[in-house]
């Protein structure tokens, strides 16, 4: 993809000479189980880090994991062997195997590790409860006061940061743009924080901003996750990879009214059932695992049922349960239930499928260095190769638990050969005064497009009619505003829907969480590949092999 006037550098005009300067070892941008773990990294090597939060720390995805993490701790007859095989056949021919295997036999150490920082899991200290969720071949998913798994994890790795003097959190900070110098290293970023924008300088910069599964109309995701990392690595010359595999869960409450609140997996793994309004188990009719296959094949089958005229609804059926074993398995779940006139015991809950993960996201190495020196990523903002077109349920905490402590290590490494120096940099911006543009009929308008035509199920034609309108709308949207926080996160999910589109388009296949209507089977001789878009050169096509980890203080094509 060629850069044109209308994809400028950078969002907002700025010269570092008038800004307020600020030096930090690493910043870590993102306050998600991926950045806590990043920064507690850096600062075990005795480096400070400042670390951003887009609005209060705790508001993350992380926070609302319900289902669990999964990792083999060792003793029984599950292996990391058997979890990476599960991790690869999720993923459909385009994880990267030496990565995933990698992980996987990290998953028991970092749990262990979270433990000792405070973390408690569900179970007996020395045996906890193990869970199955779909796509798992053996219970294998440790959870935390029933359906709060991600807030445990959050509360536990926000406390050894808050007690951390090396770190540094900024609430309401929100990252601009990231700052490079002539040679292209990442130098630090720009953030507007506390009502003006600021230069933070530092040695590395690992971005953790989580996914843009918001630029969807249903989403699970906080409002926050609006892709504005990945859009700034993207910026700043970084490559983007997958961007075509975003993960729709297939169970989120449909209520009219009412966010979509995630209903876990772990709720099917206890056996509950899918059904629809005449009570039918219509999954079993058409997938052999019935509720518990893969996210990717559920939420498909749910929508072509749907789109049969003789039906009404689908639903989750949990009465022929034990009630008390659901209330006390699931209290988050029930309660928010409860709150909308449902029993979870007891009575059919609405259900629909709902944007849930961004699979695609910054391309990394195993150690989250990117292609451009400096500049790190982990957790659902980047892409590692560890969930090829399908991420496999419970593997996104540990991905965060085990990535993100890996990326701070390099990126302090890095930042150890090059430490934060402020530097003359200037940049044109974006927008005018001139002109009017209604900031939130053209996000509604941008949800509604891409949950309609790059959803869960995609066709060519349509694709091409929503990359030419999304083209649009961006190049109007740089034209006309002002510098607000609201305009540029806008800005960044025009840009992440452009290139999502287009990924989409181009993949002339179906496989993982990428299904099109007019390509309906998955081709590995052509499209075993990874579509990569990088500003200022065509997207190019990579095969699907195993990405080399970089040295720390090396500097070129890593990723």
């Amino acid at each position: 993809m060629t850069v044109t006037e209308d994809h400028p550098r950078y969002l907002v005009e700025f010269d570092t000479f008038q800004l307020p300067h600020h030096l930090t070892d690493v910043l870590v941008v993102g306050t998600g189980v991926a950045g806590y773990r990043a920064s507690l990294a850096v600062a075990t090597r005795g480096q400070r880090v400042i670390q951003l939060a887009k609005g209060d720390p705790a508001e993350s995805n992380t926070g609302y994991a319900q289902g669990g993490v999964a990792a083999v701790l060792g003793g029984g007859a599950d292996s990391a062997a058997l979890h990476a095989q599960d991790t690869l056949d999720v993923g459909q021919g385009l994880c990267d195997e030496a990565i995933v295997k990698r992980v996987m036999e990290a998953g028991g150490d970092a749990v262990r590790e979270l433990v000792a920082l405070g973390a408690t899991f569900d179970g007996d200290r020395g045996d906890p409860e193990l869970g199955l969720e779909g796509g798992h071949s053996a219970p294998r998913i440790l959870h935390a006061r029933g359906d709060r798994t991600g807030a445990e994890i959050r509360d536990t790795l926000a406390a050894a940061v808050q007690g951390e003097e090396l770190i540094e959190i900024w609430a309401d900070a929100f990252l601009v743009d990231l700052l490079t110098d002539d040679a292209g290293a990442c130098r630090g970023a720009l953030v507007f924080s506390r009502d003006r924008l600021r230069a933070v300088w530092a040695g590395a910069v690992v971005i953790a901003t989580g996914g843009y599964a918001q630029i969807y109309r249903e989403s699970t995701n906080v409002a926050g996750a609006t892709g504005d990392g990945i859009a700034a690595a993207w910026r700043a010359g970084a490559r983007l990879a997958d961007l075509e595999f975003v993960q729709f869960h297939p169970t989120t409450l449909y209520l009219a009214g009412v966010p979509r609140l995630l209903l876990t997996e772990a709720i099917r793994g206890e056996g509950a059932h899918i059904v629809d309004d005449k009570g039918h188990r219509f999954l079993l009719d058409v997938l052999d695992r019935g509720e518990l296959a893969p996210r990717d094949e559920v939420s498909q089958a749910l929508m072509r049922h749907l789109e049969r005229p003789d039906i009404a609804g689908v639903y989750l059926e949990l009465s022929h349960l034990d009630g008390q074993r659901v209330s006390r398995r699931f209290p988050g779940v029930a309660a928010s239930c409860r709150a909308h006139g449902l029993d979870l015991a007891n009575d059919r809950i609405p259900i629909r499928p709902a944007a849930h993960y961004s699979i695609g996201g910054v391309r990394t190495d195993a150690e989250g260095a990117t292609n451009v020196p400096g500049l790190y990523a982990a957790g659902e903002a980047a892409n590692s190769g560890l969930h090829g077109a399908n991420r496999l349920a419970s593997n996104s905490l540990l991905e965060g638990l085990v990535v993100g402590a890996w990326a701070g290590d390099a990126a302090g490494a890095y930042a150890s050969h090059r430490g934060p120096a402020s530097i003359a940099l200037s940049g044109k911006g974006t927008g005018s005064g001139d002109g009017y543009m209604d900031e939130d009929d053209l996000r509604v308008s941008l949800k509604a497009l891409m949950w309609r035509e790059v959803g869960i199920e995609r066709q060519g034609g349509n694709l091409t009619g929503a990359l030419g309108a999304v083209q649009a709308w961006e190049g109007f949207a740089l034209r006309v505003g002002r510098d607000r926080t609201e305009r540029l996160s806008l800005l960044n999910m025009l840009l992440v829907a452009r290139l999502v589109t287009d990924a989409a388009l181009r993949r002339e296949e179906s496989r993982g969480t990428h299904f099109r209507r007019d390509f309906a089977e998955r081709d590995d001789g052509h499209w075993r590949v990874h579509l990569v878009h990088e500003r200022g050169r065509e997207m190019v096509r990579r095969n699907a092999a195993p990405r080399t980890v970089s040295a720390p203080g090396a500097e070129g094509d890593r990723a």
